[in-house]
């Protein structure tokens, strides 16, 4: 069988053989050991930064330097066990954007994923550096046009890609709670869109800017779907919690795998935005107007309602991520109950690019 039919993924003269980026899953879901497992099988190993410093002691106390100490720490650690490509994740929403931003770079981390927002500045943080790649994740062609347009009149830079994300995505979700399920939002549909608006801005300009496709992407055959409508590459997330080397508790983990698809849910998170979870007695809790507002020792998310929230999203995601689901829960994507065993990295990669070129070699011989 040939497995030679899926293209590598280039992002700025960073290429990945496999056109997968494993998608940042903040507060500890997503850091050094998964990211390095999956950059060693050819992907985009991505560490995600919210609340990566929600296990130190100091982090009421020094917020940004907590932050700081354990990115830079974390990316250390992702460069000593891969010289494959990898990311961060940091969302715009982030009230310690900019520091989270500079440290990357300092780093010489290979990309930076940004959403939650348009990170309409973010060139800016560069300061001369051609080692960082910058990746904007939008979820509409405005977004894109938005940004093409800022960073090539402001900074003279052009995105080295863009990821779109769909409404199917865990976690924050950017679109309004009706337009989660309307087909007019469909990754396929917002996919096209990016990428008809980035052609106008690559022939005027002579350039060429991947266009990733991520929020629901399960299987090789989904990969395939997504190469065939233009996209270089695909985004996936919830598919790697579900590997030994996730750097979640064995418990979260097993709330995916023991999850039907019920149990996904959309609710409304003190941030101000939709959140796709996992259904759990916490959850029940919340529904039932059980939690109590809180005070909140730092504001990590510049748009949550500290004031009338009834928890806070930051610890109860620390808790869950360690396993403690009694006082947590999970973000996961719609897909995240297909998630039924557990596998290595470099089994769940060879698996979905061996459906993927299956999917390819059917699709030649029709």
């Amino acid at each position: 069988m040939r497995t030679d039919l899926i293209k590598e993924l280039n992002i700025g003269g960073k290429v990945s053989r496999v056109p997968i980026i494993q998608g940042g899953m903040g507060v500890c879901i997503s850091l050094s050991g998964l990211a390095a497992a999956v950059a060693n099988e050819g992907g985009v190993g991505v560490i995600a930064t919210p609340g990566i410093a929600m296990h130190e002691a100091d982090l009421g106390s020094d917020f940004t330097n907590s932050n700081n100490r354990i990115l830079r720490k974390e990316i250390q650690k992702a460069k000593q066990l891969t010289k494959g490509v990898i990311g961060v994740n940091i969302m715009m929403a982030l009230s310690n954007f900019g520091e989270l931003a500079r440290v990357s770079i300092e780093e010489g981390v290979d990309v930076i994923f940004s959403g939650a927002g348009l990170p309409l500045d973010l060139p800016g943080y560069l300061k001369g550096s051609t080692q960082t790649k910058l990746v904007p994740i939008v979820s509409s062609e405005r977004a894109a046009r938005i940004i093409l347009k800022r960073w090539k009149e402001r900074f003279n830079y052009i995105p080295d890609a863009f990821v779109v994300e769909g409404p199917r995505a865990g976690g924050h979700v950017g679109f309004r709670v009706e337009d989660i399920t309307d087909p007019e939002y469909a990754l396929e549909k917002l996919t096209v869109n990016v990428i008809n608006e980035v052609k106008k801005f690559e022939e005027l300009h002579k350039v060429k800017i991947p266009v990733i496709a991520g929020g629901g992407v399960f299987t090789g055959a989904d990969i395939y779907k997504f190469l065939k409508l233009g996209a270089a590459g695909v985004q996936m997330a919830s598919r790697f919690v579900t590997t030994y080397e996730c750097d979640a508790s064995e418990e979260f983990k097993q709330m995916y795998i023991n999850s039907k698809e019920e149990d996904i849910m959309i609710i409304k998170s003190p941030v101000g935005m939709p959140g796709r979870v996992i259904r759990n007695e916490f959850i029940n809790e919340v529904n039932r107007g059980e939690k109590q507002p809180f005070k909140c020792p730092y504001k990590c998310i510049v748009t949550c309602d500290v004031v009338n929230a009834p928890y806070c999203i930051a610890e109860s995601l620390t808790n869950a991520a360690k396993g403690n689901l009694d006082k947590g829960f999970a973000f996961a994507g719609a897909n995240a109950y297909r998630c039924k065993k557990m596998y290595h990295v470099k089994d769940l990669i060879a698996e979905l690019m061996t459906e993927a070129n299956e999917a390819a070699l059917l699709d030649q011989k029709k």
